[in-house]
């Protein structure tokens, strides 16, 4: 290359790198103003982050019932299968499905016509023996003075006195036959054994019944009062027995989405063995039952009251939280701001919570607006008006 165009050639070069790291330099300038820019925008952001609507209630003492709680159906106080005991033709039914009865009323009748002649004939031949019977008793009288004078042999005297005992179990058998006739003649009423409920009736009118047939002619189910059922883990069979031993424990019993119209019982049975393969013990608990509101198979829920726990901590039970390390509640701290708190809840009741430990009396939990919350978010209480507003929405 010639000589007189190398200066300006590297002249160039010079100039051109000095504007390149003037550029690069500029350029790394901007970026660390925006990105200082962009904190500072942020650190805005967070510190004008208005305090979050709260509502929040006090964590309080009070003496709560430690209950346990269920799923129970109902079942049948006293449960008879009607069955004839004597066969023939059914000619009446004195009852409708459905219906109510009382301890000894009819239900129904079967053809007496044949029992009736049976009875008859039995008392005839009864009268008949027994006819015969006073004879020979007076003919062993006057022979027994023949006997005493040797008028007649021994042999003849003692026939006489085996045909008197004879004639006497004959009239005693006889006595049994009248009496077993008469059984089945009264067997063709029958009546209700119990207060109850007739159910589905499985023979009408004019059918022939068998006596002791495999089915019923209907069922009858006593359900005043009435027996609940229901199982509760084999874990509370030893405070179950020892709360019961010292009186009786109450048992609360509503139909499902029901929880205000409650029946109340008592506990009555505890079976004998725990089931091995679900672990839980079967219970019965008995209710009066007198509006006839319980049902038998009726699925209700049952609340089985063991004792009262005293001084029990307690919030409401909307102020819970489940998250992946367990329950958890948001305490306002003084400085008015929330505190994510873990908590261990004995049980629930009604709207409360029995807490076992992670609160104190005395704290406040938040109990609406947990949703926009972060531990140490700043929170404000609602004002009245606000709160009233939410509740009536």
């Amino acid at each position: 290359m010639n000589a007189t165009w190398r200066t300006p050639i590297r002249l160039l070069e010079r100039v051109a790198r000095a504007c390149l790291s003037e550029i690069s330099l500029t350029l790394a300038l901007s970026a660390i103003a925006l990105t200082g820019l962009a904190g500072c925008s942020h650190k805005n952001e967070t510190l004008q982050q208005p305090p979050v609507p709260i509502v929040s209630a006090e964590v309080v003492n009070k003496t709560v019932p430690f209950e346990i709680v269920s799923i129970g159906s109902g079942e049948a106080y006293k449960t008879v299968s009607i069955r004839s005991q004597v066969g023939g033709v059914l000619n009446r039914v004195y009852f409708k499905e459905g219906e109510y009865v009382k301890k000894g009323d009819r239900l129904f009748l079967i053809d007496p016509a044949a029992f009736q002649a049976a009875l008859q004939a039995a008392q005839a031949k009864h009268a008949r023996d027994q006819a015969t019977l006073e004879y020979t008793e007076q003919s062993v009288k006057r022979y027994d003075e023949l006997a005493k004078k040797d008028y007649i042999t021994a042999d003849e005297y003692s026939n006489l006195q085996t045909s008197l005992q004879t004639i006497r179990a004959t009239v005693q058998s006889d006595a049994a036959e009248v009496e077993s006739a008469r059984l089945n003649l009264d067997y063709c009423s029958i009546e209700s054994p119990i207060n109850g409920r007739v159910g589905t009736l499985f023979v009408d009118e004019g059918n022939v019944v068998k006596a002791n047939a495999d089915n019923p002619m209907v069922v009858i189910l006593q359900i005043r009062p009435m027996y609940v059922s229901f199982t509760v883990p084999q874990q509370y069979l030893p405070e179950i027995l020892k709360y019961s031993a010292k009186e009786q424990l109450e048992v609360r019993a509503y139909a499902q989405g029901e929880a205000s119209d409650v029946r109340r019982g008592h506990l009555t049975f505890v079976d004998n063995a725990v089931d091995a393969t679900t672990g839980t013990i079967l219970l019965k608990a008995e209710f009066p039952n007198e509006d006839l509101t319980l049902w038998p198979g009726e699925f209700v829920n049952v609340v089985l009251v063991l004792k009262e726990l005293r001084d029990a901590v307690v919030v409401p039970a909307q102020a819970i939280g489940t998250g992946q390390m367990g329950d958890f509640v948001f305490v306002v701290t003084k400085d008015n701001t929330a505190e994510l708190r873990p908590v261990t809840v004995s049980y629930r009741i009604d709207n409360d919570a029995v807490i076992e430990k992670g609160v104190e009396t005395g704290e406040r939990v938040v109990v609406d607006g947990q949703l926009r919350l972060r531990p140490g978010s700043s929170v404000v209480e609602k004002p009245a008006e606000s709160e009233g507003k939410a509740s009536s929405s």
